[in-house]
């Protein structure tokens, strides 16, 4: 209760003007993460004795860096938790709420808010960001070399065939997406034509068929889809004969590095 009060003090105090925020060490030594988004990054650039903590979800079937967080302590994403850690960085994308940053700042707590990424050049700037702001500067540019070799040995092929995004819950992905990013750095031409996320476009599929289906997310637990979701429609599920793309739940859930792997096996698809 004593530490409860302290925080509302913090939160009510000083509303007429913003605190500055806190300086973050060059070199982290004590990181918490506070969603799944910023695992990965913490995961994959920090060596363990320099993580305090990451998010529940850090261990999810869904997380890329699942494996490495094994064994790693797991904090709720809330004020009290992480502030008893004692952190000298905390890393989120979400995780927190919107009044995250804001808050962890009055308690001179810095921290590291990921970008936003709608596309791979995106995703690229996120990373090495990332790594500077970790202090991994060096070890998110050869990340980032290898990002571009990956992709760059993909954009030497193309076979320009449509492909549609599936998803169990009946979602798909329309340009201005990253799942249309990387449609395109596979060589493929999006299927859905609506921009945004909506959902799967029956009607069309009743006279048109993707060349190609991109199906993510069936290695999870919500791989069958409910009796409401479009994904079970028989217009779709004439697709199966289709040249498809089985994606990870997981290389597509967060907009990483790691969306490469879903991109070359979309081009694997295309390829066949």
């Amino acid at each position: 209760m004593r530490l409860a009060a302290i925080l509302l003090a913090m939160l009510t105090a000083g509303c007429a003007a913003a605190p500055p925020a806190a300086r973050a060490p060059a070199r982290p030594a004590r990181v918490v993460s506070l969603d799944y988004c910023a695992d990965q990054y913490v995961l994959r650039l920090l060596s363990r004795e320099r993580i305090l903590a990451v998010s529940p979800d850090a261990a999810a079937e869904f997380s890329y860096m699942r494996d490495a967080a094994k064994g790693v302590r797991q904090v709720r994403p809330t004020a009290e938790d992480v502030l008893l850690l004692k952190p000298d960085l905390v890393v989120r994308s979400y995780g927190g709420g919107p009044n995250a940053e804001a808050m962890f700042a009055r308690a001179g707590v810095p921290v590291l808010q990921l970008g936003y990424a709608d596309d791979l050049a995106g995703v690229r700037r996120v990373l090495v960001e990332t790594a500077a702001g970790l202090g991994e500067r060096a070890k998110g540019e050869a990340m980032a070399r290898s990002f571009d070799a990956r992709l760059a040995a993909l954009q030497r092929g193309g076979s320009g065939r449509s492909a549609l995004y599936v998803t169990p819950g009946g979602v798909t992905a329309g340009p201005g997406t990253m799942i249309d990013a990387m449609f395109a750095a596979a060589g493929l031409r999006n299927f859905q034509t609506a921009p945004g996320w909506s959902t799967i476009p029956l009607e069309r599929l009743a006279y048109a068929t993707p060349d190609v289906v991109a199906s993510a997310f069936l290695d999870t637990r919500w791989k069958r889809p409910d009796p409401w979701s479009a994904a079970g429609h028989p217009l779709v599920r004439r697709l199966a004969g289709r040249s498809t793309a089985n994606l990870s739940g997981a290389s597509t859930a967060c907009g990483g590095w790691f969306v490469l792997d879903a991109v070359e096996a979309m081009a694997k698809a295309a390829a066949r």
